[in-house]
């Protein structure tokens, strides 16, 4: 077994042809700050660059997948686009990444963590996963995500996920085509799904991978700095400013009150 040295809110080890990237930062819900992403960023790397895993796994401890975008540190931002960049190229790199990669949900998933699952190839979780794109709420939008999340969806569901920021249960998303199995054991369930890939040679894999992904690369590069520089606008708004602090206060925005 090969383990992924070195970094603090992200775990990686090889076991099974895998390799397994857990986001380790339960105390904040595993949120999107920079070191998280940075973190992340070199664990795809180490798992590209090994020989022993013939796909990637990201998975998670404790009860939330990802919450999204750290706020304490984003409602402290100016309208720099370094966060929404970093994101983008976090999302680019799973998208391009030369090895199949498995999403493996046992927990909550809003917001940024959404594009996280989108960005895989494939996607499991368990009946405990619940999904949600809160952003609407907060006086945001999906905007940089929304490039890996509206295409794993039809236009209505989409339309509902990003415009209600409900939360969903892992089966109705798996009904609507965002994830592609609800199991009820995580490691069996991507045992499973990953008995035909773990015979498929790494060329094969690889460009297989990359037909798949070819016309997502493609709007990705089209749309993203468009995108980035909305989510840039949009995190520096007034408006936002209080969506976030509401959220941090425990309280209700000034736009629900009355």
């Amino acid at each position: 077994m090969t383990e992924l040295v070195g970094p603090e809110l992200v775990r990686g080890e090889v076991r099974n042809g895998a390799a397994w990237i857990l986001l380790d930062s339960p105390a904040n819900r595993n949120a999107l700050s920079r070191q998280l992403i940075n973190e992340l960023q070199e664990a795809l790397t180490w798992a590209a660059d090994s020989a022993e895993a013939r796909y990637v796994v990201l998975g998670h401890t404790g009860s939330t997948f990802c919450a999204g975008a750290d706020l304490a540190e984003a409602s402290s931002a100016d309208r720099s686009r370094q966060p929404a960049v970093l994101l983008g190229q976090l999302l680019r790199a799973l998208l391009a990444h030369p090895k199949p990669v498995v999403a493996a949900v046992d927990g909550h998933v809003r917001a940024g963590g959404m594009g996280l699952v989108g960005a895989c190839d494939l996607a499991v979780a368990t009946e405990r996963a619940s999904f949600g794109l809160t952003e609407v709420r907060l006086g945001l939008a999906a905007s940089v995500i929304s490039v890996v999340v509206a295409p794993r969806l039809s236009d209505r569901d989409a339309a509902c996920l990003f415009l209600g920021g409900s939360v969903q249960s892992a089966e109705r998303m798996r009904a609507v085509g965002f994830l592609t199995a609800v199991v009820d054991d995580l490691q069996a369930g991507v045992t499973e799904l990953t008995a035909g890939i773990v015979k498929g040679s790494p060329q094969g894999l690889r460009e297989s991978k990359r037909v798949l992904n070819q016309p997502l690369l493609a709007d990705f590069d089209t749309r993203m700095d468009g995108l980035l520089q909305l989510s840039a606008d949009l995190f520096a708004s007034d408006e936002a400013r209080e969506g976030m602090a509401a959220f941090l206060d425990k309280r209700e925005p000034r736009w629900n009150r009355g």
